[in-house]
């Protein structure tokens, strides 16, 4: 249950980036330094849920 829980977080954590990200993009001059940096750790928090997902022990409490 503690793999899955964490997996939401990590979701949550993803939404909120994107959710970041528009809005800075909305702004008349963006900051495209922190937009780039947003944008990697997005990407950080996408590969861990990609590990995450595919984790044998997600696959063991599914049972």
């Amino acid at each position: 249950m503690a793999l899955n829980g964490h997996i939401r977080v990590l979701e949550q954590k993803h939404a909120e980036f994107e959710k970041l990200i528009k809005d800075e993009m909305t702004h008349p001059l963006p900051d495209f330094a922190n937009i780039a940096e947003m944008k990697k750790q997005k990407l950080r928090v996408k590969e861990e849920l990609s590990k995450l997902r595919m984790s044998p022990e997600r696959f063991e409490y599914a049972s």
